[in-house]
Protein backbone atom coordinates (compact mmCIF):
# COMPACT_ATOMS: atom_id res chain seq x y z
CA UNK A 1 0.00 0.00 0.00
CA UNK A 2 1.42 3.39 -1.36
CA UNK A 3 1.95 5.47 1.67
CA UNK A 4 -0.08 8.68 2.23
CA UNK A 5 0.65 9.87 6.00
CA UNK A 6 3.32 10.41 8.00
CA UNK A 7 2.70 10.09 11.14
CA UNK A 8 4.99 10.95 14.44
CA UNK A 9 3.59 9.87 18.18
CA UNK A 10 3.30 12.24 21.05
CA UNK A 11 6.20 10.88 22.48
CA UNK A 12 8.45 11.95 18.73
CA UNK A 13 7.18 15.31 19.52
CA UNK A 14 9.63 18.06 19.53
CA UNK A 15 10.39 19.27 23.00
CA UNK A 16 12.20 22.93 21.88
CA UNK A 17 11.39 25.02 19.33
CA UNK A 18 14.08 26.57 16.62
CA UNK A 19 15.09 30.58 17.50
CA UNK A 20 16.74 31.34 14.33
CA UNK A 21 17.99 34.65 15.94
CA UNK A 22 21.16 32.63 16.81
CA UNK A 23 21.66 32.30 13.18
CA UNK A 24 21.22 35.63 11.74
CA UNK A 25 22.24 39.17 11.98
CA UNK A 26 19.21 42.24 12.72
CA UNK A 27 18.55 45.21 12.36
CA UNK A 28 17.59 46.43 15.83
CA UNK A 29 14.27 47.89 16.36
CA UNK A 30 13.97 51.61 16.99
CA UNK A 31 12.14 53.72 19.75
CA UNK A 32 11.07 57.97 17.74
CA UNK A 33 13.93 59.08 19.08
CA UNK A 34 16.19 56.58 16.64
CA UNK A 35 17.73 54.62 18.99
CA UNK A 36 17.39 51.05 19.59
CA UNK A 37 14.56 49.69 21.84
CA UNK A 38 15.77 47.97 25.11
CA UNK A 39 13.30 44.98 26.47
CA UNK A 40 12.36 47.48 29.20
CA UNK A 41 10.68 49.73 26.34
CA UNK A 42 8.49 46.47 26.04
CA UNK A 43 7.30 45.54 29.27
CA UNK A 44 3.61 47.74 29.02
CA UNK A 45 2.69 45.15 26.17
CA UNK A 46 4.08 42.13 26.47
CA UNK A 47 5.01 39.70 29.37
CA UNK A 48 8.80 39.51 30.93
CA UNK A 49 9.13 36.15 30.26
CA UNK A 50 7.91 36.54 26.18
CA UNK A 51 10.30 39.69 25.47
CA UNK A 52 12.72 37.49 26.93
CA UNK A 53 12.06 34.80 24.22
CA UNK A 54 11.74 37.85 21.53
CA UNK A 55 15.29 39.10 22.28
CA UNK A 56 17.10 35.49 22.84
CA UNK A 57 20.11 34.68 20.71
CA UNK A 58 19.76 30.95 22.62
CA UNK A 59 19.55 28.39 19.13
CA UNK A 60 17.26 26.29 21.18
CA UNK A 61 14.24 27.19 23.87
CA UNK A 62 12.56 23.79 25.64
CA UNK A 63 8.64 23.89 25.20
CA UNK A 64 7.44 23.78 28.72
CA UNK A 65 5.32 20.82 29.69
CA UNK A 66 1.80 22.49 30.10
CA UNK A 67 2.41 23.73 26.57
CA UNK A 68 2.96 20.35 25.04
CA UNK A 69 -0.04 19.07 27.25
CA UNK A 70 -2.27 21.27 24.80
CA UNK A 71 -0.52 20.73 22.28
CA UNK A 72 -1.29 16.57 21.88
CA UNK A 73 -4.97 18.18 21.28
CA UNK A 74 -3.87 17.93 17.98
CA UNK A 75 0.03 17.74 17.73
CA UNK A 76 2.13 16.34 15.97
CA UNK A 77 0.41 17.02 13.07
CA UNK A 78 0.20 14.77 9.68
CA UNK A 79 2.74 14.97 6.66
CA UNK A 80 1.09 13.95 3.81
CA UNK A 81 1.93 12.79 0.04
CA UNK A 82 -0.52 14.64 -1.76
CA UNK A 83 -0.64 11.62 -4.21
CA UNK A 84 -3.80 12.76 -6.11
CA UNK A 85 -2.48 16.13 -6.67
CA UNK A 86 0.44 14.64 -8.41
CA UNK A 87 -1.57 12.52 -10.78
CA UNK A 88 -3.90 15.13 -11.51
CA UNK A 89 -0.93 17.43 -12.60
CA UNK A 90 0.99 14.27 -14.31
CA UNK A 91 3.82 15.19 -12.47
CA UNK A 92 6.95 13.28 -11.02
CA UNK A 93 7.36 15.91 -8.42
CA UNK A 94 6.61 14.42 -4.95
CA UNK A 95 4.32 16.89 -2.83
CA UNK A 96 3.86 17.30 0.86
CA UNK A 97 1.87 18.96 2.86
CA UNK A 98 2.12 19.73 6.67
CA UNK A 99 -1.76 19.75 7.78
CA UNK A 100 -2.17 22.57 10.32
CA UNK A 101 -5.62 22.41 9.79
CA UNK A 102 -6.31 19.86 12.31
CA UNK A 103 -6.26 21.96 15.13
CA UNK A 104 -9.01 23.17 16.98
CA UNK A 105 -9.81 26.34 15.51
CA UNK A 106 -8.37 24.77 11.73
CA UNK A 107 -5.17 26.62 11.72
CA UNK A 108 -1.23 26.89 12.51
CA UNK A 109 -2.56 29.30 14.82
CA UNK A 110 -2.55 27.35 18.21
CA UNK A 111 1.43 26.82 18.41
CA UNK A 112 2.00 30.47 19.54
CA UNK A 113 -1.48 31.08 20.58
CA UNK A 114 -1.04 28.33 23.47
CA UNK A 115 2.52 29.15 24.73
CA UNK A 116 1.30 32.83 24.74
CA UNK A 117 -1.15 32.26 26.91
CA UNK A 118 0.57 30.19 29.09
CA UNK A 119 3.51 32.77 29.69
CA UNK A 120 0.75 35.44 30.40
CA UNK A 121 -0.53 33.00 32.53
CA UNK A 122 2.84 32.40 34.46
CA UNK A 123 2.95 36.47 34.22
CA UNK A 124 -0.42 37.07 36.27
CA UNK A 125 -1.93 37.92 33.02
CA UNK A 126 -5.50 38.57 33.48
CA UNK A 127 -6.75 39.20 30.14
CA UNK A 128 -5.09 39.67 26.58
CA UNK A 129 -6.24 42.32 24.17
CA UNK A 130 -5.15 41.15 20.28
CA UNK A 131 -6.04 41.62 16.36
CA UNK A 132 -7.15 39.79 13.77
CA UNK A 133 -7.71 39.57 10.09
CA UNK A 134 -9.78 36.97 8.51
CA UNK A 135 -10.43 35.50 11.98
CA UNK A 136 -7.83 32.52 12.74
CA UNK A 137 -5.57 33.97 15.08
CA UNK A 138 -8.42 35.80 16.84
CA UNK A 139 -10.14 32.33 17.29
CA UNK A 140 -6.95 30.81 18.10
CA UNK A 141 -5.79 32.97 20.74
CA UNK A 142 -9.83 33.04 21.75
CA UNK A 143 -9.46 28.80 22.12
CA UNK A 144 -5.50 29.20 23.98
CA UNK A 145 -7.25 31.61 26.44
CA UNK A 146 -10.02 29.25 27.16
CA UNK A 147 -7.52 26.75 28.25
CA UNK A 148 -5.47 28.81 30.45
CA UNK A 149 -8.10 31.01 31.61
CA UNK A 150 -7.61 34.37 30.74
CA UNK A 151 -10.09 36.73 29.46
CA UNK A 152 -9.84 37.62 25.22
CA UNK A 153 -10.75 40.53 23.35
CA UNK A 154 -10.30 40.57 19.63
CA UNK A 155 -10.37 43.89 16.96
CA UNK A 156 -11.16 42.05 13.67
CA UNK A 157 -10.94 43.94 10.64
CA UNK A 158 -13.95 45.38 9.75
CA UNK A 159 -13.76 43.38 5.97
CA UNK A 160 -13.01 40.03 7.37
CA UNK A 161 -15.74 40.89 10.38
CA UNK A 162 -18.23 41.18 7.26
CA UNK A 163 -17.32 38.77 5.08
CA UNK A 164 -16.17 35.86 8.07
CA UNK A 165 -19.07 35.82 11.20
CA UNK A 166 -18.57 32.34 11.72
CA UNK A 167 -14.76 33.57 13.00
CA UNK A 168 -16.80 35.51 15.60
CA UNK A 169 -18.61 32.71 16.53
CA UNK A 170 -15.65 30.59 17.06
CA UNK A 171 -14.02 33.27 19.34
CA UNK A 172 -17.22 33.56 21.37
CA UNK A 173 -17.90 29.68 21.98
CA UNK A 174 -14.48 29.89 23.35
CA UNK A 175 -15.18 33.27 25.85
CA UNK A 176 -13.40 35.32 23.42
CA UNK A 177 -15.19 38.60 22.56
CA UNK A 178 -15.09 40.03 18.97
CA UNK A 179 -15.55 43.91 17.70
CA UNK A 180 -15.14 45.35 14.10
CA UNK A 181 -12.21 47.31 13.65
CA UNK A 182 -12.00 50.61 13.67
CA UNK A 183 -14.37 50.80 16.73
CA UNK A 184 -15.48 53.49 18.64
CA UNK A 185 -13.46 51.80 21.70
CA UNK A 186 -10.52 53.69 21.38
CA UNK A 187 -8.98 56.81 20.33
CA UNK A 188 -7.17 55.30 17.35
CA UNK A 189 -10.42 53.77 15.96
CA UNK A 190 -11.78 56.93 16.69
CA UNK A 191 -9.48 58.83 14.86
CA UNK A 192 -9.76 56.84 11.82
CA UNK A 193 -13.49 56.51 11.36
CA UNK A 194 -13.78 60.55 11.41
CA UNK A 195 -11.17 60.53 8.55
CA UNK A 196 -12.67 57.08 7.00
CA UNK A 197 -16.01 56.16 8.12
CA UNK A 198 -16.63 53.48 4.98
CA UNK A 199 -12.91 52.35 5.64
CA UNK A 200 -12.93 48.51 5.51
CA UNK A 201 -10.20 48.09 8.20
CA UNK A 202 -6.65 47.09 8.25
CA UNK A 203 -4.34 44.87 10.20
CA UNK A 204 -2.53 48.57 11.31
CA UNK A 205 -5.36 49.92 12.65
CA UNK A 206 -6.58 46.69 14.85
CA UNK A 207 -3.17 46.63 16.39
CA UNK A 208 -3.27 50.10 17.23
CA UNK A 209 -6.67 49.47 18.46
CA UNK A 210 -5.41 46.40 20.56
CA UNK A 211 -2.48 47.63 21.50
CA UNK A 212 -4.11 50.95 22.87
CA UNK A 213 -6.27 48.91 25.16
CA UNK A 214 -4.42 47.39 26.71
CA UNK A 215 -1.47 50.10 27.65
CA UNK A 216 -4.74 51.95 28.94
CA UNK A 217 -5.44 49.24 31.60
CA UNK A 218 -3.83 50.85 34.83
CA UNK A 219 -4.38 47.70 36.79
CA UNK A 220 -1.27 46.08 34.75
CA UNK A 221 -3.25 43.02 34.81
CA UNK A 222 -3.96 43.46 30.59
CA UNK A 223 -1.61 42.75 28.03
CA UNK A 224 -1.49 42.35 24.38
CA UNK A 225 -0.52 39.36 22.29
CA UNK A 226 0.42 38.89 18.53
CA UNK A 227 -0.21 36.47 16.34
CA UNK A 228 2.60 37.01 13.68
CA UNK A 229 5.67 39.14 12.75
CA UNK A 230 7.39 39.11 15.96
CA UNK A 231 10.77 36.60 17.02
CA UNK A 232 8.69 34.98 19.61
CA UNK A 233 5.63 33.90 17.31
CA UNK A 234 8.31 32.66 14.65
CA UNK A 235 9.81 30.63 17.13
CA UNK A 236 6.78 28.93 18.74
CA UNK A 237 5.64 28.16 14.74
CA UNK A 238 8.78 26.14 14.04
CA UNK A 239 7.42 23.06 15.70
CA UNK A 240 5.76 22.55 12.10
CA UNK A 241 9.33 22.80 10.55
CA UNK A 242 10.80 20.31 13.22
CA UNK A 243 7.92 18.08 12.93
CA UNK A 244 8.68 17.81 9.55
CA UNK A 245 11.74 16.97 9.20
CA UNK A 246 11.79 14.22 11.32
CA UNK A 247 8.61 12.54 9.54
CA UNK A 248 10.15 13.26 6.16
CA UNK A 249 13.07 11.58 7.91
CA UNK A 250 11.10 8.40 8.59
CA UNK A 251 10.75 7.94 4.82
CA UNK A 252 14.22 8.47 3.41
CA UNK A 253 13.04 12.08 1.83
CA UNK A 254 14.34 16.23 1.91
CA UNK A 255 12.73 18.45 0.33
CA UNK A 256 14.06 20.49 -2.61
CA UNK A 257 11.95 23.42 -2.76
CA UNK A 258 9.50 24.38 0.59
CA UNK A 259 6.56 27.49 0.20
CA UNK A 260 4.20 28.69 2.30
CA UNK A 261 1.89 31.09 1.87
CA UNK A 262 2.99 34.64 4.05
CA UNK A 263 0.89 37.76 5.39
CA UNK A 264 2.66 38.55 8.23
CA UNK A 265 5.00 35.59 7.80
CA UNK A 266 4.41 33.03 11.04
CA UNK A 267 3.37 29.72 9.01
CA UNK A 268 5.85 30.52 6.20
CA UNK A 269 8.39 30.84 9.02
CA UNK A 270 7.39 28.06 11.02
CA UNK A 271 7.55 25.39 8.14
CA UNK A 272 10.82 27.08 6.89
CA UNK A 273 13.20 28.15 9.36
CA UNK A 274 14.17 24.89 10.43
CA UNK A 275 15.22 24.33 6.80
CA UNK A 276 16.56 28.13 6.25
CA UNK A 277 19.92 26.94 8.50
CA UNK A 278 20.59 23.75 6.26
CA UNK A 279 20.72 25.90 2.98
CA UNK A 280 22.82 28.58 5.13
CA UNK A 281 25.01 25.56 5.86
CA UNK A 282 25.08 25.00 1.98
CA UNK A 283 22.09 22.69 1.41
CA UNK A 284 20.62 23.19 -1.97
CA UNK A 285 17.24 24.47 -1.30
CA UNK A 286 14.42 27.01 -3.02
CA UNK A 287 12.41 28.36 -0.28
CA UNK A 288 9.18 30.37 -1.60
CA UNK A 289 7.29 32.50 0.59
CA UNK A 290 4.03 33.87 -1.67
CA UNK A 291 2.17 36.73 -0.75
CA UNK A 292 -0.93 38.43 -2.57
CA UNK A 293 0.02 40.32 -5.41
CA UNK A 294 -2.62 42.79 -4.01
CA UNK A 295 -0.69 43.49 -0.90
CA UNK A 296 3.25 42.55 -1.99
CA UNK A 297 5.40 43.73 0.93
CA UNK A 298 8.25 41.16 -0.42
CA UNK A 299 7.61 41.14 -3.97
CA UNK A 300 7.34 44.83 -4.86
CA UNK A 301 7.57 46.95 -1.25
CA UNK A 302 11.23 48.34 -0.13
CA UNK A 303 13.13 46.92 3.28
CA UNK A 304 12.72 49.73 5.54
CA UNK A 305 11.88 51.07 9.20
CA UNK A 306 8.10 51.11 9.34
CA UNK A 307 5.46 50.80 11.91
CA UNK A 308 3.87 47.87 12.72
CA UNK A 309 0.98 49.71 13.28
CA UNK A 310 -1.27 52.18 11.94
CA UNK A 311 -1.10 54.74 15.02
CA UNK A 312 2.25 54.21 15.27
CA UNK A 313 1.84 53.12 18.91
CA UNK A 314 4.73 49.93 18.14
CA UNK A 315 8.68 50.25 17.72
CA UNK A 316 10.04 51.40 14.23
CA UNK A 317 11.19 47.75 12.44
CA UNK A 318 13.10 47.02 9.77
CA UNK A 319 10.78 45.07 7.21
CA UNK A 320 9.79 45.17 3.88
CA UNK A 321 6.52 47.39 4.01
CA UNK A 322 3.88 49.12 2.12
CA UNK A 323 3.63 52.23 4.66
CA UNK A 324 1.83 51.67 7.87
CA UNK A 325 -0.83 53.75 6.56
CA UNK A 326 -1.64 51.51 3.68
CA UNK A 327 -5.13 49.72 3.75
CA UNK A 328 -4.96 46.92 1.58
CA UNK A 329 -7.98 46.30 -0.93
CA UNK A 330 -10.74 44.17 0.23
CA UNK A 331 -9.45 40.69 -0.92
CA UNK A 332 -10.54 37.24 0.38
CA UNK A 333 -7.54 36.49 1.82
CA UNK A 334 -7.90 38.19 5.56
CA UNK A 335 -4.71 36.61 7.21
CA UNK A 336 -2.69 38.19 4.18
CA UNK A 337 -3.81 41.90 4.23
CA UNK A 338 -0.97 43.28 6.41
CA UNK A 339 1.05 46.26 5.65
CA UNK A 340 4.58 44.73 6.16
CA UNK A 341 6.50 41.26 6.84
CA UNK A 342 8.25 39.72 9.09
CA UNK A 343 11.43 41.27 10.11
CA UNK A 344 13.19 37.88 10.01
CA UNK A 345 11.42 36.86 7.15
CA UNK A 346 12.18 40.41 5.31
CA UNK A 347 15.99 39.82 6.46
CA UNK A 348 16.61 36.16 4.91
CA UNK A 349 14.52 37.91 1.49
CA UNK A 350 17.18 40.72 1.75
CA UNK A 351 19.75 38.23 2.09
CA UNK A 352 18.58 36.05 -1.04
CA UNK A 353 18.06 33.14 1.13
CA UNK A 354 14.17 33.01 0.52
CA UNK A 355 12.91 33.96 -2.97
CA UNK A 356 9.83 35.75 -2.62
CA UNK A 357 6.59 34.94 -5.46
CA UNK A 358 3.25 37.01 -5.83
CA UNK A 359 -0.16 34.99 -6.77
CA UNK A 360 -3.24 36.36 -7.82
CA UNK A 361 -6.57 36.39 -6.15
CA UNK A 362 -8.32 34.38 -9.08
CA UNK A 363 -5.01 32.11 -9.53
CA UNK A 364 -5.05 31.33 -5.72
CA UNK A 365 -8.79 30.07 -6.00
CA UNK A 366 -8.35 28.47 -8.71
CA UNK A 367 -5.42 26.15 -7.60
CA UNK A 368 -7.44 25.63 -4.65
CA UNK A 369 -10.30 24.24 -5.88
CA UNK A 370 -7.57 22.12 -7.75
CA UNK A 371 -6.82 20.67 -4.57
CA UNK A 372 -9.96 20.01 -2.82
CA UNK A 373 -10.97 18.04 -6.14
CA UNK A 374 -7.93 16.01 -6.02
CA UNK A 375 -7.21 15.78 -2.26
CA UNK A 376 -10.72 16.74 -0.66
CA UNK A 377 -9.55 18.95 1.51
CA UNK A 378 -10.65 22.74 1.13
CA UNK A 379 -8.15 25.11 1.90
CA UNK A 380 -8.19 28.27 3.44
CA UNK A 381 -7.63 31.33 1.04
CA UNK A 382 -4.63 31.92 2.39
CA UNK A 383 -2.90 28.54 1.88
CA UNK A 384 -4.38 28.42 -1.56
CA UNK A 385 -1.15 31.16 -2.27
CA UNK A 386 1.24 28.80 -1.50
CA UNK A 387 -0.77 25.73 -3.49
CA UNK A 388 -0.78 28.25 -6.73
CA UNK A 389 2.75 27.95 -6.10
CA UNK A 390 3.08 24.52 -5.22
CA UNK A 391 1.56 23.81 -8.79
CA UNK A 392 3.11 25.93 -10.32
CA UNK A 393 6.59 24.10 -9.31
CA UNK A 394 5.12 20.78 -10.09
CA UNK A 395 4.60 21.45 -13.65
CA UNK A 396 7.63 22.85 -13.91
CA UNK A 397 9.06 19.87 -13.09
CA UNK A 398 7.04 18.38 -15.55
CA UNK A 399 8.84 19.93 -17.97
CA UNK A 400 11.89 19.92 -16.77
CA UNK A 401 11.53 15.61 -16.50
CA UNK A 402 12.41 16.01 -12.60
CA UNK A 403 11.63 14.58 -9.59
CA UNK A 404 11.54 16.76 -7.39
CA UNK A 405 10.40 16.76 -4.04
CA UNK A 406 8.37 19.56 -2.76
CA UNK A 407 7.14 20.40 0.58
CA UNK A 408 4.48 23.03 1.54
CA UNK A 409 2.19 24.10 4.70
CA UNK A 410 -1.23 23.59 4.12
CA UNK A 411 -2.01 26.68 7.08
CA UNK A 412 -6.17 26.16 7.62
CA UNK A 413 -9.13 24.79 6.07
CA UNK A 414 -11.41 26.73 4.47
CA UNK A 415 -14.43 25.73 6.06
CA UNK A 416 -15.50 28.89 7.45
CA UNK A 417 -14.67 31.17 4.36
CA UNK A 418 -16.83 28.80 2.10
CA UNK A 419 -18.43 32.32 1.23
CA UNK A 420 -15.51 33.71 -0.38
CA UNK A 421 -15.55 29.84 -2.59
CA UNK A 422 -19.37 30.96 -3.62
CA UNK A 423 -17.62 34.30 -4.81
CA UNK A 424 -15.11 32.09 -6.61
CA UNK A 425 -17.41 29.78 -8.65
CA UNK A 426 -20.28 32.24 -9.26
CA UNK A 427 -17.27 34.33 -10.99
CA UNK A 428 -17.98 37.84 -8.85
CA UNK A 429 -14.15 37.77 -7.47
CA UNK A 430 -11.45 40.38 -9.27
CA UNK A 431 -8.11 40.33 -9.23
CA UNK A 432 -6.73 43.67 -7.33
CA UNK A 433 -3.30 45.00 -8.96
CA UNK A 434 -1.45 48.07 -7.20
CA UNK A 435 -0.39 50.43 -9.62
CA UNK A 436 3.63 51.83 -9.54
CA UNK A 437 2.10 55.17 -8.54
CA UNK A 438 -0.14 53.62 -5.44
CA UNK A 439 3.12 52.32 -4.07
CA UNK A 440 5.20 55.30 -4.88
CA UNK A 441 2.40 57.22 -2.78
CA UNK A 442 2.35 55.13 -0.24
CA UNK A 443 6.07 54.70 0.36
CA UNK A 444 6.66 58.51 1.09
CA UNK A 445 5.54 57.66 5.07
CA UNK A 446 9.12 56.83 4.74
CA UNK A 447 11.05 59.66 4.25
CA UNK A 448 11.94 61.05 7.07
CA UNK A 449 12.63 57.83 9.28
CA UNK A 450 15.67 56.24 9.54
CA UNK A 451 17.17 53.57 6.73
CA UNK A 452 18.12 49.83 7.63
CA UNK A 453 21.46 48.77 6.92
CA UNK A 454 21.89 45.93 4.44
CA UNK A 455 23.46 42.94 6.15
CA UNK A 456 24.75 39.15 5.82
CA UNK A 457 24.52 36.68 7.91
CA UNK A 458 27.73 34.78 7.00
Amino acid sequence: MEIRKVLLTEDEMPRQWYNILADIKMNPPLGPDGKPVGPEMLTPIFPMNLIEQEVSSQRWIDIPEEVLGVYTIWRPSPLVRARSLEKALKTPARIYFKNESVSPPGSHKPNTAVPQAYYNKVFGTRKITTETGAGQWGSALSFACSQFGIECKVFMVRVSFDQKPYRKSMMEAWGGKCVASPSTETKAGRDVLEKYPDTPGSLGIAISEAVEAAVSDTTGKTKYSLGSVLNHVMLHQTIIGLEAKKQMEKIGEYPDIIIGCAGGGSNFAGLAFPFVLDKMNGKKIDIYPVEPSACPTMTRAPFVYDHGDNAGYTPLLAMHSLGHAFVPPPIHTGGLRYHGMAPTVSQLVSEGILEPRSVTQLAAFEAGIKVTRSEGLIPAPESNHAVACVIEEALKAKEEGKEKVILFNMSGHGLIDLGSYDKYLSGSLQNYELSDEELLEAEKIFENYPKPQLIKSR
